[in-house]
């Protein structure tokens, strides 16, 4: 397994990979509010599709990017949750908040 990261592609939608836990979280978190306040985008998208596996950790790391974003004034939707991700956000009463019904 990877460890997690975060990265702005060349579409400028932000990615998140590999493997959140507690290892990988501090050092995601930092880079996902630095990137989030450097974008001159109004609206982003974080896309979570290439996300190999995580604990509980990233769904505080998508909390706190969405705090991120509000307090930098921009909004951000988040894409490609993978199934483990769903089930905890899910347990947690998080999955409408995270991923807004279509």
């Amino acid at each position: 397994m990877n460890g997690g990261s975060v990265r702005q592609a060349d579409s400028g939608e932000l990615q998140l990979l590999g493997t959140l836990d507690y290892r990988t979280g501090p050092a995601v978190r930092e880079a996902g509010r630095r990137l989030i306040q450097a974008s001159q985008q109004a609206s982003l998208v974080l896309d979570c599709a290439a996300v190999e596996k995580s604990s509980s950790v990233g769904l505080s790391l998508l909390l706190a990017f969405l705090r991120d974003a509000r307090a930098a004034g921009k909004t951000l939707s988040i894409r490609g949750l993978p199934a483990d991700m769903q089930k905890i956000a899910k347990v947690s009463g998080l999955l409408e908040l995270l991923v807004p019904p279509a």
